[in-house]
């Protein structure tokens, strides 16, 4: 069996990236949002597509001093000339507690819609299974997370809000019921809903937060490069921890 791939080859000449020039046709005639599409689908994206990638990137790019960019600003301390490494070091960290649910939020839904599972059905059996639901509750925003409304209030001002949208919706009060009390939703559950009903992959959709997660990665770097900062977290960080013998 031959080795392949369909993303990209260098010639000595020019370089082809899914079956474009990248010079002559892609350099100029794509955004960077258009050419990540290409890179990730094989397809230039539709208008909407654009659109709401787009949106969600600059939704899900920046969020104040979360675990992942204390984790690369600190890095870059102990390393400044590790610019890379401090990059690296905030993006392992965007797991499943922190940035990491819009995955298993998009594999919920697609099963959801395939199967035909209600709401109610699936809180039920993730509640009676001791589980979280993805893409329910914030540390911080309650009771509404507001890049998550700004979402689907543009997927149904732009006619794109489907079946993945239209369960994440009524797992809304379904979850009020099955949990007993206002979980609200975060963002991560409609980035995977707005990108299932545009046709996007299920294994496409935690790349959309890793990406976006990078550039406030970079910013935060540049900052700390400027005026840092990562000492002074991890002096911090010991005064606020009892040592114990």
């Amino acid at each position: 069996m031959t080795a392949r791939t369909s993303i990209s080859q260098a010639y000595h000449d020019r370089v082809e990236v899914r079956g474009r020039d990248l010079a002559a046709d892609l350099m100029g005639r794509l955004t960077f949002t258009e050419y990540f599409h290409l890179l990730l689908t094989g397809e230039e994206p539709t208008a909407e597509q654009r659109y709401f990638l787009d949106l969600l990137l600059v939704a899900i790019a920046e969020h104040g001093m979360m675990p992942t960019n204390v984790a690369a600003r600190m890095t870059l301390a102990s390393d400044p000339d590790s610019l890379q490494g401090a990059v690296a070091a905030g993006i392992l960290g965007c797991g499943p507690v922190i940035l990491g649910t819009a995955e298993p939020c998009a594999r919920l839904l697609a099963w959801g819609v395939r199967e035909g599972g209600g709401a109610g059905e699936i809180a039920r059996s993730i509640r009676a299974a001791g589980e979280k639901l993805p893409g329910f509750g914030h540390p911080v925003h309650r009771p509404v997370d507001p890049r998550a409304e700004r979402i689907l209030e543009l997927a149904d001002e732009r006619g794109v809000s489907g079946p993945h949208v239209e369960l994440a919706g009524a797992l809304r009060p379904a979850v009020h019921e099955v949990w007993g009390k206002p979980l609200p939703m975060n963002v991560s559950m409609p980035i995977a809903a707005v990108m299932l009903d545009l046709g996007f992959p299920t294994s496409a959709v935690k790349g959309v937060p890793i990406l976006a997660r990078t550039a406030g990665l970079l910013a935060h770097l540049a900052e700390e490069q400027q005026r840092p900062i990562g000492f002074a977290m991890g002096a911090a960080a010991e005064e606020a921890i009892e040592y114990e013998r």
